[in-house]
């Protein structure tokens, strides 16, 4: 059982009691439809949020714990300290705003009855029908764990937080980069499948600062928000939330365990043809899935780099969305990675077949560990890749990257269906 009872400010004596026998969830604030509504100034609507988790105690055990979620922009202090979230235990002081309304937080084994008969008599303001006795919580010191460890051994929870990105907590940086940085995040407000808390690890993508200045970039970083959370495909990163916060943009993602192409190649050398052929294939199953959408999306950032391959699978994800754009909406923009570019996305008029391009080169990048800018000449009447000096490209496979890297787009396969059944003959 949770009893949360109101304290005098000053007295610390008991004003109001609310006892809660059968609750995953208490949301505290201001407004109506709260389980505990205080009327204070100091109070948010949506002031916080009491969250029941199950804490593992060893492989087979676990015992119920309780997980606070600050939703103020006044803040809530636990025993004095601000906090965003975190476990709160027993006996536990929640303040409201620093000089807001004062909560003790109490978890009971015994009964509604024998509470009451230890409990000053106070109006119970919330109770449910249900018990089911709690137990007594203890906060974890996290002792014995070695600096590599990210959760604790015993109680499962982040070691060290570095920050506090609304519910996200940070755990360490995964890259920098010129838009924005990612962090690897643990967030305890996802559900398992019984509906309780159970927390998972995602990733935060924050937009730098410098680029929030810029209108490009910003929309830029909210076109991926916006594509990725219409996309299902495993091939592509999950999409979980977009969120502004301190006037800083925030993108949350699914988290995915592996290595991208380019690398991949830089810490082993070229891939073998037949590899880097399979590779490719399932890239253009994810680009048939963007093109034949209703309103066909080009991803126009198809490089190495974007390209992951996951560690237990091994199958491809195609990454970074923040270049994706709708065919026939009108571009001025030039995006697109050196050497990768098809000559028509260089001027601003990328189309499907850009993607396609894209593929071409990154073959190239795969079987020679160089940038295929070094293998891009004048030839005939044009300029194009020789691919002569490649030896692990065999004819057939070189007749399909000479053609699918065609100066016009309509010399080039069409679609990536039959891009990929032209690299399938090649095995």
């Amino acid at each position: 059982m949770v009893i949360l009872t109101l304290l005098h400010p000053q007295q610390r004596t008991p004003l109001k009691q609310w006892q809660f026998e059968n609750e995953s969830l208490i949301r505290i604030g201001r407004a109506p439809g709260n389980h505990v509504i205080l009327e204070d100034l100091l109070v948010s609507r949506s002031h916080l949020e009491l969250h029941r988790i199950d804490l593992p105690v060893s492989s087979v055990e676990t015992r119920t714990g309780w997980h606070l979620i600050n939703h103020s922009v006044n803040g809530t202090f636990v025993n004095g300290y601000l906090m965003s979230q975190g476990i709160i235990s027993e006996d536990a002081l929640i303040q409201l705003a620093r000089s807001g309304p004062l909560l003790q937080f109490q978890i009971l084994e015994t009964s509604s009855s024998s509470l009451l008969s230890k409990s000053p008599q106070l109006p119970v303001i919330a109770r449910t029908t249900t018990s089911i006795p709690g137990q007594q919580l203890s906060i974890c010191t996290h002792e014995g764990n070695t600096p590599e460890n990210l959760f604790c051994i015993h109680c499962g929870q982040p070691v060290q937080v570095q920050q506090t990105i609304r519910q996200y907590q940070v755990l360490r940086v995964l890259g920098r980069g010129g838009m924005g940085t990612t962090y690897l995040v643990w967030n305890p407000s996802i559900t398992a499948p019984s509906g309780h808390l159970q927390g998972g690890v995602q990733v935060l993508k924050e937009m730098n600062a410098d680029m929030a200045r810029i209108p490009k970039a910003q929309e830029l970083f909210e076109r991926e928000a916006n594509t990725l959370k219409t996309l299902n495909h495993p091939g592509i990163p999950r999409f979980y939330d977009f969120f502004i916060e301190n006037g800083k943009k925030y993108l949350v993602m699914e988290l995915l365990h592996g290595k991208d192409m380019e690398k991949w190649v830089r810490y082993k050398g070229p891939v073998g043809a037949e590899q880097a052929v399979t590779w490719m294939i399932q890239t253009c199953e994810v680009l048939e899935y963007l093109h034949d959408r209703e309103v066909p999306i080009i991803h126009r950032d198809i490089k190495p780099g974007n390209l992951l391959v996951q560690t237990v699978s091994h199958r491809v994800v195609v990454l970074d969305f923040g270049a994706v754009k709708a065919l026939g909406m009108p571009s001025r923009t030039r995006i697109g990675a050196e050497g990768y570019s098809a000559p028509e996305q260089t001027l601003g008029r990328p189309v499907t077949q850009s993607d396609l391009y894209a593929v071409g080169a990154s073959l190239i990048y795969l079987l020679t560990a160089d940038s295929p800018i070094r293998y891009y000449k004048k030839r005939h009447q044009g300029h194009g890749f020789a691919l002569e000096r490649i030896p692990a490209m065999s004819p057939a496979l070189r007749a399909v990257v000479e053609r699918v890297t065609q100066y016009r787009p309509r010399d080039r396969y069409q679609t990536a269906r039959e891009l990929a059944n032209a690299l399938k003959s090649c095995l």
